[in-house]
């Protein structure tokens, strides 16, 4: 068995120290004289507590105790040998440790000194304006100017501030008789509710950043994404019909359309659609693309204010758009409990979103990307922004996509888009209070069309996986049928019983050997793959536990080819059989022992031989009795092997079914083996107080061959002896 070391879970630097031998275990020596050692000098500490783990070289696995055959060990020594002798602990703070963790959540202090300005500045300029300029009119769009302005954020917001504000808590009668809304007081109390779910989901972002929890966007997995941005964009499209059609609700009878509003819609469609294609078509040639959605809003602003448009044929307008910036404000703690479970989807749905699309661009050219990081800093912008009225944040694909195509390579982009935006804030945008509302919903609609893209996954999934398809159609149908929190928690536990449901039916295979070499296949896949007389090698595709441990218990029985239970069921009834013949047997010998002392000592025959035959049956031992003596038909094997290569964690119950099978192969006479088990589940075994005198280490091997080979020299052994 090879050395097993501790190691500090900090990552450190190797150092090379003199060659040295040792004692690896109890009772002997390190099969090899000259092993490089090294030694494991974490540089860097972000606390004084250790934190160890078990560190095995190499990831050997661990041989059963006692002297081995030559082919049963490694073919070689480890590579290297950790020694943590000369290890110390540092202090526990240190400049370097604060300035890597400086850097770590202030990344643009490491890379902003380094900024090539001349490669880069102004592709980053051009970038910024040109993202900048789409910001606007996306922005005013759905309903809010941010950095990250997105539909399904949006409608997630704004569908909740309709539920919890709705309009008619602000009804007021004019001349006693008519009642109409007071949108100032209305929007008023919409705004500080969106500040409260800001300030909240930034709450939620940062907590589970700080607690390492980047890692729940991986229960998000890419057809759910997909299914519920689809249904979203569904909600969206939905919600701005009421201003397409210039009639709340929107009604399909021309009658009791707003024709004006449905014509000004149309006709913005249609123009934002070419352009966008046109775009498309010859982006190679533009240096950027056309702002259409800019030049739709500053025309039909025009329009809107020459031909009066709101007077004359009564479509809807923006009206009022307050500029400057507003004052921070605290905000309402006594929504806190109302929308706690929204905010959580809106931040978990935000990071997917954000995360997923940083990381297309991270493997498009080759950087990393910081999941916690990216969280944290969500989880700041939306913090800070909610004080100061903001909605809350995600990232556009769009907008992303013109960054990069306009030559776009740093943060330094967002920031001058970002300066595009405040200018806008502060002066701009109080000129396009007649901008028609329809104008927003056409911008709105067309852009949605990436989306509404997304049904195409079905014919791709239907092709490719099943699983993955129904997960996208149960995650659409319960978001765009539960709305979008509550949508978005019954998607994931559906995403997450499908796994559970996968792991129960995983594929059982018995495994042969490819002639010549120590590659072990599945029989049925491989033609080549050939069964090892005498030895049954079991596999399962997936890890066991509570779950599908009785399923690979009754797999395991079935593909050995004999009814275990059945052949269990017998030898019981054998035996039992066998104790009263031998019960029977004792009594009728104990009768005769009374009888005997009463006859003549010269007797011939009788007392004298049946003494002699109690005599002999108290001097020897019983045996065991086998199946073979029991008249029961015997397994056509002698072993199985189980391959624990796919097994990642094991549970109590698993634990105890494991037992079981040991217990049920000894039962019939087949003894049982396990190989390629790791090291962590090894020590759950141990944990679990698997072992015992009767299965014990020795039943372990590192690979299957190493127990293959290890059971034809034992039964070559066995053979010769007799």
């Amino acid at each position: 068995m090879w050395p097993v070391g501790c190691a500090w879970t900090l990552p450190g630097i190797l150092h090379p120290s003199p060659i040295t031998t040792g004692s690896c275990r109890p009772g002997g020596s390190f099969p090899y004289a000259q092993i490089p050692m090294f030694t494991l000098c974490p540089p860097a500490w972000r606390d004084s507590r250790l934190q160890w783990m078990e560190l095995m070289v190499l990831q050997i696995p661990l041989l059963p105790m006692g002297p081995h055959p030559p082919s049963l060990m490694s073919p070689s020594p480890p590579a290297l040998v950790l020694n943590f002798s000369t290890c110390s602990l540092p202090a526990r703070c240190s400049g370097s440790a604060a300035k890597s963790l400086l850097f770590r959540f202030l990344p643009f202090l490491r890379w902003m000194p380094r900024y090539p300005i001349k490669d880069w500045l102004l592709g980053d300029i051009l970038s910024g304006f040109s993202v900048g300029i789409m910001h606007l009119p996306q922005g005013i769009g759905y309903w809010h100017n941010s950095v990250g302005p997105f539909a399904v954020i949006s409608v997630m917001i704004g569908s909740l501030t309709e539920s919890l504000v709705p309009s008619e808590n602000f009804l007021e009668s004019v001349n006693g008789s008519n009642a109409t809304v007071n949108e100032e007081l209305r929007d008023a109390a919409r705004v500080e509710l969106v500040a409260t779910i800001t300030v909240l989901t930034g709450i939620f972002q940062v907590a589970l950043g700080l607690l390492q929890f980047g890692f729940v966007v991986t229960y998000l997995s890419d057809p759910l994404v997909r299914g519920y941005t689809t249904a979203a964009s569904v909600h969206v499209l939905v919600s701005q019909l009421k201003n397409v059609f210039g009639h709340n609700p929107p009604s399909c009878k021309l009658p009791d359309t707003n024709v004006g509003t449905l014509v000004t819609a149309i006709i913005a469609m249609v123009a934002i659609l070419i352009v966008k294609e046109l775009n498309h078509k010859f982006a190679a040639k533009l240096p950027m693309p056309i702002p259409i959605e800019l030049i739709t809003i500053i025309v039909s602003t025009g329009i809107s204010y020459g031909v009066n448009l709101n007077d004359k044929f009564g479509i809807s307008v923006v009206g009022n758009i307050p500029s400057g910036l507003k004052p921070p404000v605290v905000p309402n703690f006594s929504y806190f409990g109302q929308v706690a479970g929204n905010a959580f989807a809106i931040a978990v749905v935000g990071y997917a979103i954000c995360i997923s699309l940083g990381k297309i661009f991270a493997l498009k050219h080759g950087y990393k990307v910081d999941s916690n990081q990216e969280l944290i800093a969500l989880g700041l912008c939306n913090f800070l922004g909610g004080f100061f009225q903001c909605f809350a944040i995600s990232c556009s694909m769009s907008r992303s996509l013109v960054q990069e195509s306009t030559g776009g390579n740093s943060q330094v982009a967002g920031v001058i888009a970002s300066l595009v935006i405040l200018v806008t804030i502060l002066k701009i945008g109080e000129l396009f209070r007649d901008l028609p509302k329809a104008i927003l919903s056409a911008i709105i609609i067309v852009n949605l069309k990436g989306m509404f893209k997304q049904f195409s996954d079905l014919s791709s999934l239907w092709k490719s996986n099943k699983v993955d398809l129904l997960v996208w159609i149960v995650t659409f149908i319960a978001t765009l049928l539960l709305n979008l929190d509550i949508g978005l928690a019954a998607s994931v536990a559906f995403g997450l019983l499908t796994v559970i449901f996968r792991t129960q039916l995983p594929r059982y295979s018995i495994l042969g050997r490819i002639s010549d070499t120590d590659v072990y296949r599945d029989v049925v896949e491989y033609e080549m793959a050939q069964e090892v007389p005498g030895v049954k090698i079991f596999r399962s595709s997936s890890t066991i536990y509570f779950a599908n441990v009785e399923l690979y218990s009754e797999a395991l029985k079935k593909k050995s080819g004999i009814d275990v239970d059945r052949l269990i069921e017998k030898k019981k009834k054998a035996l039992k059989k066998l104790k009263k013949q031998q019960k029977k047997l004792e009594k009728e010998k104990a009768k005769r022992k009374k009888v005997s002392p009463s006859l003549p000592q010269n007797a011939e025959d009788g007392p004298g031989l049946s003494v002699i035959e109690l005599n002999a049956g108290e001097s020897t031992a019983p045996s065991e009795p086998t199946l073979h003596s029991l008249g029961l038909p015997q397994p056509t094997f002698h072993t199985v092997i189980l391959d624990f290569s796919p097994v990642s964690f094991v549970d109590t119950v698993s634990i105890k079914i494991l037992k079981n099978i040991f217990r049920d192969f000894h039962e019939i006479e087949v003894d049982v083996f396990i190989a390629s088990c790791s090291v962590s589940v090894l020590a759950q075994l141990e944990r679990g107080n698997f072992f015992s005198s009767a299965i014990t280490k020795h039943s372990f091997f590192p690979s299957v061959h190493d127990a293959v080979v290890h059971i034809s020299r034992e039964r070559q052994q066995a053979s010769v002896s007799t």
